[in-house]
């Protein structure tokens, strides 16, 4: 079976304004017409301005969105559609993010609703799990994370429609990270709960990593097994420091 092509995801969530804009440009500049990366590359930015960003992006970069509501329209005050972020050009949409699962108490059979209105949307969902400290303190990674990941996709799921992001919770934006063998043993898991579900297919589903990822631990990261590409928060919102990231998948 072909291999996922690897992917790294800048997730800007509540950062940025229009001005912003000149970051996606110097962006577009670094990765250049001759890229020699071999991923995709992917900026998440706020609802206000991802029309604005998906009508200026390039051939070398694809707009996403952080968030999604589960109709298509409706009495849903301040909530967007799948629809209306494919509308504004987006091509895929982050759902199950661990700010929205505690801030927002989402729950995993939500975030099956949501990735199941962006494949309604012809959008692809990145689906996030990821275990918090005390979760992983108590040694219940796998079994909270596995949990996560079959009760969050839905029936729509395929390898081509949905990208799954492992972020250990206590590891986003702290500049914590797990060891190398802790990463590989959880992508492991999931790449096996994938290819038991979905066979063969479950192969090509791409499995970012995400939690502190950042240009001096990027290359080191990318390569282990069943890591796909990262989804990166803070480290994305600089040109600079997001092409550092992306050197990881350069000769």
């Amino acid at each position: 079976m072909a291999q996922p092509t690897p992917l790294v995801a800048g997730n800007w969530k509540m950062n940025g304004l229009r001005q912003s804009e000149s970051e996606l440009q110097a962006l577009e500049g670094l990765l250049g017409a001759g890229s020699d990366a071999v991923c995709n590359v992917l900026i998440c930015p706020p609802f206000p301005i991802l029309s604005r960003f998906a009508d200026v992006a390039g051939d070398a970069l694809m707009i996403g969105a952080q968030d999604c509501h589960t109709q298509v329209s409706g009495a849903h005050t301040g909530d967007v559609s799948a629809e209306m972020i494919a509308d504004a050009g987006a091509t895929h949409v982050i759902v199950g993010h661990s700010e929205r699962r505690a801030d927002h108490a989402e729950t995993s059979s939500l975030v099956a609703e949501k990735a199941g209105a962006a494949h309604r949307a012809g959008l692809t969902a990145i689906v996030c799990v990821g275990e918090t400290e005390t979760e992983r303190d108590a040694g219940d990674t796998l079994e909270v994370v596995l949990k996560q990941l079959t009760g969050s996709l839905p029936e729509t799921t395929t390898a081509d429609n949905c990208i799954i992001a492992y972020e250990p919770v206590w590891a986003i934006g702290t500049g914590r990270t797990p060891t190398n063998n802790d990463i590989g043993e959880v992508h492991a898991a999931i790449r096996n709960a994938l290819e038991t579900q979905f066979g063969d297919n479950g192969t090509r589903f791409a499995i970012l990593y995400g939690g502190s990822v950042k240009p001096a631990n990027a290359k080191e990261l990318m390569t282990i097994d069943n890591v796909n590409g990262a989804l990166v928060g803070g480290a994305s919102l600089k040109a600079s420091d997001f092409n550092g990231i992306i050197d990881a998948y350069r000769p």
